[in-house]
């Protein structure tokens, strides 16, 4: 087999569109940068080409360009071949866009960059490795006038806000609950620019479970949007009243100029019944005592348990600790939890360790559980996705429990079939 030589060469980047007398020996990069000025959100077009005088037996090795508070993308078909005339010659090539935007207002430096480049000799047609250098880059990002008082700034050409209420919010009782999803559009800007739009909710005799955020990002020819989707469940646990306020938005509209706001409305919230919990009028200055020397007497035991008792008992729960760790009702748990928050990302390795632990029948391999899985996978990364996995999940976690008595029990995990010729 004949050996290839690899030689290096270091070369800078030129200017777009500089010509020179005489064509340079090896290949060039070429750098285009012309708007560097942009609102936060918005991206800066950036262009390197590599040109070199014969061919490019493999693809350059592009930088990342990624760098503290930026967003860099690259947009579909980023990478694309060119050429272009150098020295008086026509030279061959391969040309990267790269979308940069800047998530806050200010100054940026992208230090110089490299570019790893193999390209034929002219002369035998050996391959030849290059490293090309850009030079720095150096941006800012602005809020335009009438912005400044935006916090957090998002700039977009629409922002949209709608919500949806399941459950009756006006007339509850100990138990009930009531769901809020709040859904926020937009167009012009990629969604992880929207902030956390559902605050906190305090009312007496009311809790609140939000579950984690939910973002969808869509690329229609290089125009970013999307939505974010918060969920909380309010439960009733005692009598009592209140309101969750309401939600607005605002927006810097890069079609107008102007300030916009996106709203949803807040709502009233009652609950029927005596008051979750109630407190005690006065002190009982004995009870208060007797508590002091129990916890006094709570301090000496302690320190005698510390001394004397705990390090076996430590190692005692510690054994215990690793042996439900390592036990299938533990797997169960993480696969039950991943489940009831709808934690896609957590799912299936959480499925894995549970089907690892069964002594019996493999879960997965359950029709229930693998349709189940199949309806939420299409929900999500269909051709229509993203749709609203509710039943997907609902009906995942009403398989569980079945498949995992079935499998436990070592059963069939199918009904029998029927005699062949059945007598009669």
């Amino acid at each position: 087999m004949r050996a290839v030589a690899f030689f290096v060469l270091v070369a800078f980047a030129l200017p777009a569109g500089a010509q020179e007398g005489v064509a340079p020996d090896g290949p060039v990069l070429r750098v285009e940068f012309d708007e560097t000025v942009a609102i936060p959100g918005q991206p800066l077009s950036l262009r390197m080409t590599v040109l070199v005088p014969s061919f490019l037996p493999e693809p350059p090795v592009w930088p990342s360009l990624e760098a503290p508070k930026l967003l860099v993308r690259l947009p579909e078909r980023s990478t694309n071949p060119t050429s272009a005339r150098v020295g008086g010659e026509t030279w061959s090539g391969v040309t990267r866009n790269y979308r940069i935007s800047p998530m806050v207002p200010g100054d940026f430096a992208i230090p110089p960059q490299e570019v790893i480049v193999t390209w034929a000799d002219p002369e035998n047609n050996a391959p030849v490795r290059a490293i090309l250098q850009s030079e720095a880059l150096e941006f800012r990002g602005v809020v335009p006038a009438g912005a400044e008082g935006l916090d957090p700034f998002i700039a977009a050409t629409a922002l949209e806000l709608a919500q949806t209420i399941e459950g009756e919010p006006g007339a509850m009782t100990p138990g009930d609950s009531v769901t809020r999803t709040l859904v926020a559009t937009v167009a012009g800007t990629a969604p992880m620019f929207l902030p956390e739009l559902l605050a906190p909710v305090a009312i007496e005799g009311i809790a609140a479970y939000p579950e984690e955020p939910l973002l969808a990002e869509t690329d229609d020819r290089g125009v970013l949007g999307g939505s974010r989707t918060e969920r909380v469940t309010l439960v009733a646990e005692g009598g009592g009243s209140g309101a969750v306020p309401a939600v607005t938005l605002d927006w810097y509209d890069l079609e107008t100029g102007r300030v916009e706001t996106a709203s949803v409305e807040g709502f009233a919230i009652a609950v029927e019944g005596p008051p979750a919990r109630s407190v005690a009028q006065g002190r009982d200055w004995r009870m208060i005592a007797l508590g002091g020397l129990a916890a006094l007497a709570g301090a000496v035991a302690g320190v005698w348990l510390k001394r004397r008792a705990w390090p076996p008992l430590a190692r005692l729960l510690g054994a215990r600790r690793a042996a439900w760790l390592a036990s299938e009702a533990h797997a169960y748990a993480v696969l039950h939890r991943a489940v009831a928050r709808r934690d896609n990302a957590a799912l299936r390795p959480a499925l894995d360790a549970w089907a690892g632990r069964l002594a019996g029948k493999d879960p997965r391999a359950d029709p229930r559980l693998r349709d189940a899985l199949t309806a939420l996978g299409a929900d999500l990364y269909g051709p229509a996705a993203p749709r609203d996995p509710a039943t997907a999940w609902q009906a995942l976690a009403e398989a569980l429990p079945a498949v995992r008595s079935l499998c436990r029990s070592g059963g069939p995990e199918s009904a029998p079939l029927p005699a062949l010729n059945p007598a009669g």
